[in-house]
């Protein structure tokens, strides 16, 4: 699992450094240094190979007639990209995904569980005020969902 989050800067060519914790969960689940990445949600999103696989699978169970499932299957799919971690602990995004997340320079890695996101750190800290502002309301959105948060 991906946990946490982490202040990072990417480089002109669009190289960006792992922090380890992230590096080592990659390669726990893919040894060879695979991830896709690919455009959701205002930000670039990573995969371990085989994580990646799986959500390809599920995408085989959807009724594709339907418009909305296959805009959005075109979306995700086709901006996928796959890339290696290098001997550094770097992958590297390609321009269109940039362009689309809107990363310049500085970033936040942020763990969310099966995946990790890439955020510009100005749309990350942007959606997180706008969670901030509306939290009782998702808490409560939860709750009623079945979501129980035992603190």
């Amino acid at each position: 699992m991906f946990r946490g989050h982490s202040q990072r800067s990417i480089d002109p060519k669009g190289r960006l450094m792992l922090p380890p914790e992230f590096r080592d969960k990659i390669m726990e689940k893919s040894p060879d240094g695979n991830i896709m990445i690919t455009n959701f949600d205002d930000c670039v999103v990573a995969y371990p190979f085989p994580e990646w696989e799986e959500i390809e699978k599920s995408f085989g169970k959807l009724n594709m007639a339907n418009r909305k499932f296959r805009d959005f299957h075109r979306f995700f799919i086709s901006g996928a990209s796959p890339v290696t971690l290098d001997k550094q602990g770097r992958i590297l995004v390609p321009p269109y995904l940039r362009s689309y997340a809107e990363i310049n320079k500085e970033v936040i890695l942020a763990g969310v569980g099966r995946k990790f996101e890439i955020w510009a750190l100005s749309r990350f800290e942007e959606q997180r005020r706008k969670m901030e502002q509306d939290f009782d309301e998702i808490m409560d959105s939860l709750a009623v969902n079945g979501f129980e948060l035992r603190l």
